[in-house]
């Protein structure tokens, strides 16, 4: 396990190191065509969907399992897009289930997401894939990729939001190897990134870590700001 968590310490710091230079997608460019879109004015425009794969998350989870909807990421997300896109009809569908990982997700991917036709799709599971194996959930996101990819739809990678019962500011902790599993595919499959966990980090070493939270691995809507700052840069 020792010799396991070194590995994956160096090819944390490896792909760090190529982090600026890698293929992910640059987030000035990517979406433009979405952009465009967002821009129409009727009778020329038309209806965009941004959908949100993953768990409890995305889901809307905060404590107690109340499920706070509109406090939550994908929502403020769309909040946050019609301020700047104050003609653009925006879908948001939510396909993310509490308590599933990739492995779950990539057996309803045909029938759950891509039967909603996204334009965008955010895919959110590291949280609940540490529990997995990484060559499983490695396949699983890898399938889901290049299942949307097949039908042009511009997928957004996330990295996890944190657990407090893990210290996300160590390199060892059980999560890093999955960040880098995230950050490679999107360098792999040329995709989106956005990346909260190294805000979460940093929010971390100022102490702030319990401000962010709802729950002991939920985010408060200070929390799923975070990640929405993470989202906002490509539209």
């Amino acid at each position: 396990m020792k010799c396991l968590s070194i590995i994956s310490s160096l090819l944390f710091i490896l792909i760090l190191s190529n982090y600026s230079a890698a293929q992910i997608a640059k987030t000035d460019v990517y979406l433009e065509n979405i952009k465009n879109e967002l821009n129409a004015v009727w009778p020329k425009s038309r209806t965009i969907n941004l959908v949100f794969h993953g768990h409890s998350v995305p889901a809307g989870f905060w404590e107690n399992h109340e499920v706070h909807t509109l406090e939550s990421y994908p929502n403020l997300v769309l909040k946050t897009l019609k301020e700047k896109y104050p003609y653009a009809v925006i879908n948001v569908i939510v396909t993310a289930i509490g308590g599933e990982g990739s492995v779950s997700g990539e057996k309803r991917f045909e029938r759950d997401v891509l039967v909603h036709k996204p334009d965008v799709l955010f895919i959110d599971y590291a949280l609940n894939d540490r529990f997995a194996p990484l060559e499983k959930t490695g396949e699983a996101l890898e399938k889901m990729i290049k299942s949307a990819q097949a039908q042009n739809i511009k997928v957004i990678m996330l990295t996890p939001s944190p657990d407090q019962r893990i210290d996300i500011s160590d390199p060892a902790n059980p999560l890093d190897p999955y960040v880098v599993q995230i950050r490679s595919l999107a360098d792999k499959y040329k995709t989106g990134l956005a990346d909260p966990y190294i805000i979460f980090q940093k929010i971390i070493k100022q102490g702030r870590l319990k401000e962010n939270m709802a729950s002991v691995n939920h985010p408060n809507k200070t929390g799923h700001t975070v990640i929405v700052d993470a989202i906002k840069p490509y539209f």
